[in-house]
This record gives structure tokens, sequence and C-alpha cells, in this order.
């Protein structure tokens, strides 16, 4: 086992053999199970961490995560009431509340659900083997099926078939000398 400087270990805390925990790392009442790492800067409180799992840096589970083995979670990715499946990984800048993940699905970067409809929160389900394609709002509650593909930018407000592929950006619009037109060009 590996500690850095400036690790906090509070609660009822497990750590398994062969793990590494990187400075600045902070671990609440949770539970990592054997080769797990974690990265410099990141919180994890009332979690459970899988082995061969790697968190971080700067990630923040609060409360009420599970990864399974071999998952990966990376750079400002923040996750609450979420299980994060076998081998499945949200690398950067996302956010998974209320998030039910399969096993092998990638989360691009950017992904957010929207679990909160403003009087209750709502769950996302996400199957086996499914991509999450970057800046993808998944608006719960809401399914995406097994092998299915939502395309970036997409805001997946219905549930979205196994198999399928999900897209809601329409074709991008140029408006030639608009910067001229409206008088904003920079002295």
């Amino acid at each position: 086992m590996l500690f850095r400087s400036q690790v906090t270990i509070d609660g009822p805390t497990t750590i398994g053999d062969g793990c590494e925990i990187r400075s600045g790392v902070r671990i609440t009442a949770s539970q990592l199970e054997d080769r797990v790492t974690v990265l410099d800067h990141s919180v994890i409180i009332n979690s459970q961490i899988g082995s061969d799992a790697s968190v971080g840096p700067f990630a923040h589970f609060r409360g009420d995560v599970t990864l399974l083995a071999q998952a990966k979670v990376g750079n400002f990715v923040e996750m609450k009431k979420t299980v994060l499946g076998r081998r499945s990984k949200a690398m950067h800048l996302s956010y998974l509340g209320d998030a039910q993940v399969g096993a092998n699905v990638n989360i691009g970067a950017g992904t957010i659900t929207c679990n909160y409809d403003g009087v209750r929160k709502q769950q996302t389900v996400i199957a086996d083997n499914a991509f999450i394609g970057s800046d993808t709002q998944l608006i719960a509650p809401v399914e995406v099926g097994a092998n299915a593909y939502v395309g970036t930018g997409t805001t997946v407000r219905e549930n979205v078939p196994a198999g399928a592929l999900a897209v809601s950006a329409g074709r991008q619009r140029t408006i030639e000398d608009w910067v001229a037109k409206k008088g904003r060009t920079k002295p």
C-alpha cells in the first residue's frame, strides 16, 4: 500500500492490499478493494471502490457511489448515488447522479445526468456496452439500452433502445460576415 502526503482517512474506512493513494486525497467512511488507485486531490465519501479501479485526479464522490472492478473515473468527475459498472469509464468533466451504469460503458467528456426535475430526483439507466458521446445531457428518468450510441452534443429526453443511435443536434448554420454586420469587431 502506498500513501503520499496529506492523505486524510475518516470514519470506518477499509483499504485493500496494493492500493495507491496520492497526495491531497480524502476518504471518508468508504471501502476500497485491492489494487485501487486514487489520484491526487480526490474526495471519496461513503462509497465502495472495486478491485483494480482508478479514481481521479480531482474526482469527487459525494456519497453512495459504487465503482465495480476495473472501472475508471478521471479528472473533475463528480458522482452521487451512482453505480459505475465493471470496466466502464468516465474520464473527464462529467456529473453522474442517481445513475446506474452497466459494464463496458464509455461516458464522454462533459456528460451530465440531469437528475433533478425541481421537485424530486430521477434515475438514469445506461445498459452494458453503451457509448455516450461528449457533451451529452441525459434528462432523467431515461434509459439507454445495451450497445446503444448517443452522439456528441445530444440531449436525451426519451429512452434509447438497445443497438440504436440517438442524436439531437441539427445541422450547423453559419452566418457569413455576422461580426462585421453587428459592429462587433475589436479595435
